[in-house]
């Protein structure tokens, strides 16, 4: 077994690999804050659209965000990834929560919409990471 920290020969040689998948992640969360947007439009106006586009922009930033810091503490040391992970989790979770209540105190009528975008920006984050973790990467590891 390694020592904590040690890095395989693949890992050392290819320093990218930790923010590979993001570009194709953003690209699909674009996609679909467009079709948000439009949905949103169609069915419940300007402020829906604008609150479905606003709710896939939430997770956007926010698993956008936790890429990329955990990406970094990673390359500081593997060790940090769960300490550091964990305490973005709980400050964006506690960000959000503040956020959602202040919003649903205004009564705007795109809180529904932001929910359903957040909901959906999930969804689609998730499964085309794992759709990248699945059919892109895994090949490029057996070959």
């Amino acid at each position: 077994m390694a020592e904590p920290g040690a890095r395989g020969p693949a890992v050392a040689d290819d320093q990218g690999w930790r923010l590979r998948h993001l570009p194709v992640l953003l690209a699909a969360s674009a996609v679909l804050g467009v079709v948000a947007a439009l949905v949103g439009a169609v069915t419940g106006g300007g402020v829906a659209a604008l609150g479905a586009a606003a709710g896939v922009a939430v997770t956007v930033v926010s698993y956008s965000l936790t890429t990329v810091v955990l990406a970094r503490a990673d390359a500081v040391n593997p060790q940090l990834v769960l300490p550091v992970g964990l305490g973005l989790y709980i400050a964006k979770f506690t960000l959000l929560g503040v956020v959602m209540v202040a919003v649903a105190s205004t009564g705007w009528g795109g809180l529904v919409p932001l929910c359903v975008g957040i909901a959906a920006g999930v969804l689609v984050w998730t499964g085309v990471h794992i759709w990248w973790l699945t059919r892109v990467y895994s090949r490029r590891q057996v070959s």
